[in-house]
C-alpha cells in the first residue's frame, strides 16, 4: 500500500476502496448545482481533490459499470489518466451516450480511480524486429473463439 498526499476542497469524505479487493474508489461530483447531462453531451465534472502520486505511478479514471450499463453515462477518455507530476485538480469528462437526459447531482458518484505503476520506455532504433508466430496479424488475426 502506497501513501498519497490528497487535499479535499469538497463537501465529501475521500474516496475509498468498498471493499478488502476493489481496485477502484469511486470519485464524487463536488458541484454546486445539478448538472442536465443532454443525449450526446460532454461535461467536465470537479471532484473538490487534488493528489501528489509518487513517481512511476499514475491515476486512472474510469467509467462506473452501473451508469454506464443504465444510463449510457462513460468517461469520454477512458481510461483518463492523471500523471504524478499533476497538482490541479481531479476533474471527469463525462459523456451521455443514451437517447435521455441525465441529471448529475452533487455528490453522486460518477467514475472509479485506480492507482497503477507505470514504466517509461527508452527507444532503441533497428532495421529489423523479432519474429513472432503473429508477425504482423492485426485486428481479427487470432480468430474467434
Amino acid at each position: 500500500m502506497i501513501k498519497i498526499c490528497i487535499i479535499n476542497r469538497s463537501k465529501h469524505a475521500l474516496p475509498a476502496y468498498a471493499t478488502a479487493d476493489a481496485s477502484g474508489m469511486d470519485l464524487r461530483a463536488n458541484i454546486h448545482a445539478s448538472i442536465t447531462l443532454q443525449p450526446l453531451q460532454r461535461v467536465l465534472v470537479g471532484t473538490g481533490l487534488s493528489m501528489a502520486l509518487p513517481k512511476g505511478y499514475e491515476a486512472q479514471i474510469r467509467p462506473r459499470s452501473g451508469l454506464a450499463l443504465q444510463h449510457g453515462l462513460t468517461v469520454l477518455n477512458s481510461p483518463g489518466t492523471i500523471d504524478a507530476d499533476y497538482r490541479g485538480e481531479i476533474r471527469v469528462m463525462l459523456i451521455n451516450l443514451s437517447e435521455e437526459d441525465f441529471v448529475i447531482e452533487d455528490g453522486e458518484r460518477i467514475a472509479q480511480l485506480v492507482i497503477a505503476t507505470h514504466a517509461q520506455a527508452r527507444w532503441v532504433p533497428v532495421d529489423t524486429l523479432d519474429n513472432t508466430p503473429r508477425g504482423q496479424g492485426g485486428f481479427g488475426s487470432t480468430g474467434r473463439q
